[in-house]
């Protein structure tokens, strides 16, 4: 009989995971390296072996960079390149199968190069769609819906799965981004993916039908914030442009769009007065078209607005029918005289002077150019004279261009008109002159406009008129223009701020913190370099109506103009400005500055998802306190004001603004995406906040609040130089103990401790967890636990008020008036490491110690008030959460 040796059989694959687990609990890489490298050369079937190992990993989470299943998996990786006979084809058919069963059960909670390994190792492509299908399916079932996307399109199984049973979850966990890559490539997917996004649009949709649908999921008032019809809208758009999709697919959007356009119209003519009645009329008739319920939502808003004259009048040009009328409105209709029974706007290109009026002249920037300097440009013939004077070598050329504004409704636009101008005359493109757009010499005078290196071209964020000559000129996307000689004023207008911020401890206030000022962009820049800001009233004009009006040509003329004026001012000066000599030489390190700016702002996202921020102010406020919020800039030697007693509200044009202050110690309201900027106002108003806004609302919510109670920022500024300028606005000096006192999400300072062994027992009451994981997450060894990390509270623990865990509901794990603790946001592989996690009572959000506090404290560095006792104390991590 024989007799088959151990040493036949082979290593023990058992003994090599015991040998691997070993070296990885002491941390010595190098070893387990040199062990799983020996190993596998040992283990009879290593194919076999390496997935019986990967099996007994601890912990769900086996391909994340830093466990032990993705160390080992890599080294068995490195090992197959020295052993190329090791394959699956060496196999049996039966065996194979088998093995590829076992590693598709493991691709559950992974890391991508950990699935992607794994699949190419075990040719896990090769498996049957029925097989792969299954196991999509089974992962969806496990609430694992992030997972099962990553793995569909590894697999290339889009078109073997419901989009909506893949897409839905994604979107209601904020992760539209995946489901863009889910559907990417597949034309029908795509047209599904917009259409279900379009549906949501409808007023008549309710998430409590998708909640019915998936009721594992646990959505969060940021996941809710998603799905409003303002941000679903915004994103129907941006994928409508990005798949190529027609808009009458999506006609709920486009309604919702239209809609957002005419309150627009409304408020910029009857509240905010920035419109003229010529420009508001030409873009309600674009707007509303012929959307009978867009029609009636004008006579209902002109009701409100302006009276039941106006409403009749427009109600008769829709011929609304007589049962859809405001009340009073068909009254009027009957009592109005016929010449008062149509629109008609006066005709004001006949009237118009070329000379403005003293006042206007006193108050506005203005051309200095007579009317005979302004030439039109509309034929091949005029065109040539044009070249031959804007392309002499060595000149300047300001450029300038108009579109009609569509206010989203349409994601192209194509220039209508532009203005080229040079010392003493302005060249004006009419593209809308019928075939001249589109003329040969027309499209070659732009390509060599561009190209031209020995003419400077001068602009103002130029990317944005670059957008819509690819729109106007198709052949520039197969053959794109090549750019010399081009100076963009807006990056030196940047820098310009930059150097304020620099060389004053406080800034310009006129310049960085405004009360009475609301200019932003170009007409900024030509205030503070010449003294008069652009008249921009003209500046939603329809630029594609001719005749022009003799505002808009003075408008486009200007625009255009101010460059050639402003180039020369700085360039004579250029120190004075905190500029380089060479003006030129800003352009070439935006590349630079590029990459700077997404560090930074992928930063500032990674604080928008881990930060807290302040505390609840309780304290009635002194006279000194109320004289500072209400924006008197404070003396030298005023007394510093705690951040605990500074309460602001942000519009939401200033979102990023807010969570910086809050993670300093500010309480802050911040408006919704959705919310009208009056309701800033009425926030002031009821809490005695004050209003931090930027551009045009600041005129009118300054109206409605006390003297000083209203501050507008610049709305170039990045959101932590706002931060930091209002702070010093109102001499508040935040302490490292103020960092993340307050929940980010909600503005709730009150939280409650939970220890791991609670936060186990309620994921497990929960569903997310279960019993089997008891080992992985409750008898970790000390020396487990992330260095650094205890229980004891955090540094800010002083800040807070601290609830106790017996007020928990321990049915509904809510606190009385909160919401729900949001156990989905808890990795169960996070458990082993965090001995404490901190729960807001109001919100629900859970955070726990992380690597952040650092680098708030290092961002913020300049306006710290540090003492001994800080700077003798360890720094603490701050609270982050998944």
């Amino acid at each position: 009989m024989n007799h088959t040796t151990p040493e036949a059989l082979g290593l023990d694959p058992a003994v090599l995971r015991d040998d691997l687990f070993e070296h990885w609990n002491r941390r010595d890489l190098q070893m387990l390296r040199l062990a799983a490298l020996q190993g596998f050369s040992k283990v009879t079937e290593p194919l076999e072996a390496l997935l019986t190992i990967l099996e007994g990993c601890p912990g769900k989470q086996k391909g994340r960079s830093h466990t032990l299943g993705h160390h080992i998996l890599m080294e068995f990786q490195a090992w197959m390149k020295e052993h190329p006979q090791v394959t699956l084809s060496s196999l049996p058919e039966q065996q194979v199968l088998a093995l590829q069963h076992r590693a598709l059960s493991l691709l559950t909670d992974i890391q991508p190069s950990f699935a992607d390994t794994l699949i190419n190792i075990y040719h896990l492509s090769s498996l049957d769609l029925a097989t792969l299908r299954a196991h999509i399916v089974r992962l969806q079932a496990l609430a694992c819906y992030k997972e099962s996307a990553v793995l569909s399109i590894k697999l290339k199984l889009q078109k073997e799965l419901d989009m909506e049973e893949v897409c839905v979850p994604l979107i209601l966990q904020n992760k539209l981004a995946l489901a863009e890559s889910f559907v990417t490539g597949h034309s029908h997917l795509e047209k599904q993916l917009v259409t279900l996004l379009d549906s949501w649009c409808h007023p008549n949709f309710s998430v409590e039908e998708i909640r019915k649908r998936f009721p594992r999921l646990s959505l969060s008032k940021q996941c809710m914030d998603q799905i409003q019809p303002k941000m679903l809208t915004k994103q129907v758009f941006r994928l409508m442009e990005k798949f190529n999709i027609d808009q009458g697919l999506c006609p709920n959007a486009l309604h919702k769009r239209r809609l957002d356009s005419l309150r627009y119209l409304m408020y910029a003519r009857f509240l905010e007065k920035s419109m003229t009645e010529e420009n508001w009329t030409d873009h309600v008739q674009f707007v509303v078209a012929d959307d009978l319920e867009l029609q009636i939502n004008l006579v209902e808003m002109l009701v409100k607005n302006c009276g039941l004259q106006k409403a009749s009048q427009w109600s008769l040009r829709y011929n609304i029918p007589r049962y859809r009328l405001p009340l009073g409105v068909w009254e009027t209709q009957q009592s109005l005289p016929p010449d008062l029974q149509q629109i008609c706007p006066s005709d004001l290109v006949q009237t118009e002077e070329w000379v403005s009026s003293p006042s206007h002249r006193q108050k506005f920037y203005q051309a200095p150019l007579t009317k005979d300097k302004v030439h039109f440009v509309d034929t091949p013939e005029a065109l040539q004279r044009c070249r031959n004077i804007v392309l002499k070598e060595g000149g300047i050329v300001g450029v300038d261009m108009e579109w009609q504004p569509t206010f989203g409704c349409i994601s192209t636009q194509k220039v209508a008109l532009v203005q080229l101008a040079i010392i003493d005359q302005v060249f004006l493109l009419d593209l809308c002159a019928n075939g001249f757009c589109q003329h040969p010499d027309t499209v070659g005078f732009v390509r060599s406009l561009f190209s031209e290196r020995n003419v400077l071209k001068l602009g103002y964020g130029m990317s944005g008129d670059l957008k819509c000559v690819s729109a106007t000129w198709q052949q520039f996307l197969e053959e794109p223009l090549k750019m010399e000689g081009i100076l963009d004023l807006l990056n030196i207008h940047q820098k310009i701020q930059r150097s304020k911020v620099k060389r004053t401890h406080n800034g310009p206030k006129e310049v960085l913190v405004r009360e009475d000022f609301a200019e932003k962009g170009l007409s900024l820049l030509v205030q503070q370099v010449l003294g008069r800001p652009l008249d921009k009233t003209e500046q939603m004009s329809n630029w594609e109506k001719r005749p022009l009006r003799i505002s808009q040509i003075r408008y486009a003329v200007a625009d255009a103009y101010c460059l050639l004026d402003v180039y020369s001012v700085l360039s004579s000066n250029p120190a004075y400005f905190g500029l380089p000599a060479d003006l030129r030489s800003i352009s070439s390190s935006q590349s630079e500055k590029s990459a700077d700016k997404k560090q930074k702002e992928k930063q500032a996202e990674q604080m928008k998802q881990e930060c807290q921020g302040a505390q609840r102010v309780t304290p009635p406020r002194s006279d000194m306190e109320k004289g500072l919020l209400c924006g008197e800039k404070p003396s030298e030697d005023a007394p510093l004001l705690a951040p605990q007693k500074l309460r602001v509200v942000c519009d939401n044009m200033l979102q990023g603004l807010g969570r910086y202050l809050r993670c300093l110690g500010v309480d802050v309201i911040m408006l919704e995406n959705t919310d009208d900027h009056r309701k800033a106002a009425k926030l002031a108003q009821d809490e005695g906040r004050v209003i931090l806004t930027c551009g045009q609302p600041f005129q009118s919510l300054r109206s409605q609040v006390g003297e000083g109670r209203c501050l507008s920022l610049d709305c170039s500024e990045k959101a932590r130089d706002q931060a930091v300028r209002v702070l010093r606005h109102f001499n508040v000096q935040p302490t490292p103990s103020d960092i993340f006192s307050r929940c980010q999400a909600c503005n709730c300072d009150q939280y409650v401790a939970v220890p791991r062994k609670d936060m186990i027992g309620m994921l497990k009451q929960k569903g997310f967890l279960g019993d089997q994981d008891d080992t992985d997450h409750t008898q970790q060894p000390d020396e487990e636990m992330t260095p650094g990390v205890s229980s004891d509270l955090p540094r800010y623990a002083l800040q807070c008020q601290w609830a106790p865990l017996s007020g928990l509901d321990p049915d509904t794990l809510t606190f009385p008036g909160g919401e729900p603790i949001q156990l989905h946001t808890v990795p169960p592989g996070l458990l082993p490491r965090i001995a404490l996690f901190y729960v807001c009572t109001r919100c629900g959000k859970v955070f726990w110690e992380g690597s952040h506090f650092g680098r708030v404290l290092s961002m913020f560095q300049d306006v710290f008030h540090i003492t001994d006792t800080d700077s003798a104390a360890a720094p603490v991590p701050a609270a982050q959460h998944d």
